[in-house]
């Protein structure tokens, strides 16, 4: 999925193995099309803190984060319906 790739990318060179070892477990959840909506909204809500740790420890560069950030809302959080 395109928001994993661009998290991978967004992370210092030094940080990206480790932070792409945490990733599976957030990707292998947000990617299965038969996970319950309930897991797939806790996952989302725990990857935007994982991101925000991650720029909050500065591995992860701000405008990156906030990117990264909206496109989790709009992919896993907010509804198409409520997106404008």
């Amino acid at each position: 999925m395109r928001t994993f790739d661009l998290i991978r990318g967004a992370v210092l060179p030094d940080f990206r193995e480790r932070v792409a070892d945490y990733l599976v477990e957030y990707e292998t959840v947000l990617t299965d099309k038969s996970a319950n909506a309930e897991l797939v909204h806790a996952t989302a809500h725990q990857l935007r803190g994982y991101l925000r740790g991650l720029n909050t420890v500065r591995v992860l560069g701000m405008a990156d984060w906030e990117e990264l950030d909206r496109r989790v809302l709009s992919t896993w959080l907010i509804p198409p319906e409520e997106q404008a």
